[in-house]
């Protein structure tokens, strides 16, 4: 684990935040209350943990590691930024910040300030700030989600399959949606129960979203064609 920094505003007065690592993050985990600023630019599917196997929903952004194929000619984001995003480098440690200095969104040069020069908060640090909160308060409530749409086994794998212009070919694994099936064939009282707690809004959020997956196809087409940075 990093050594992780107590965030203070004398010792990091000249730290800078920036969006560079974005670059790499092809799935970014979501919260709940997140899902219909997402829903509008991404396609939001379900993941596995890699030490707990839970189930998690995260913005498909590529596909492949490593790879982003929502960002815009600058090199930043165009639609809305994860609070996983925004928080990058930045954890809740007890009523403090830590900060893991070593993290690529944190330098002193590149970036935005995280402190005024009177050490107040800086914008940034603001966003993170609202982000960590968004977090802190969000897991644990999509955690409850996730476990009422497996108690409802409304959850399913979902197939990735393309084929490339340049001949590749390509399948994403491990990767689950929420079934409108297994939605509409619920009991009256259950598909009530999921409409009187918000669930059925975030539901169909998810399942709309999935019309984001042509559109990141079509990017890595034309990046393999060399149609596209």
């Amino acid at each position: 684990m990093a050594d992780m920094e107590l965030l203070d505003s004398a010792r990091h007065a000249a730290l800078r935040v920036s969006a560079a690592p974005d670059r790499n993050r092809h799935f970014v985990q979501l919260v709940a209350d997140e899902f219909l600023p997402a829903a509008l630019h991404y396609p939001i599917l379900f993941a596995r943990h890699p030490e707990t196997g839970d189930l998690y929903p995260g913005a498909l952004m590529g596909l492949v590691p490593e790879e982003n194929l929502c960002l815009g000619a600058n090199g930043t984001l165009t639609g809305y930024r994860a609070a996983d995003l925004e928080r990058q480098g930045f954890y809740v440690s007890g009523e403090n910040i830590a900060i893991d200095p070593g993290h690529a969104a944190l330098g002193q040069g590149e970036g935005d300030p995280i402190f005024e020069k009177d050490g107040d908060a800086a914008p940034a640090l603001q966003r993170i700030q609202a982000a960590l909160r968004r977090l802190h308060r969000g897991l644990p409530e999509t955690e409850a989600f996730v476990g009422r749409l497996l108690a409802h086994k409304l959850i399913e794998p979902i197939d990735l399959s393309f084929r490339f212009d340049n001949g590749e070919s390509l399948r994403l694994d491990a990767l689950y949606t929420i079934s409108l099936d297994a939605l509409h064939d619920l009991p009256d009282e259950a598909a009530l129960a999921l409409f009187r707690s918000g669930d059925l809004q975030l539901i169909y959020a998810q399942t709309a979203s999935v019309r984001h997956i042509p559109f990141l196809a079509r990017r890595r087409n034309d990046r393999l064609s060399g149609l596209a940075a």
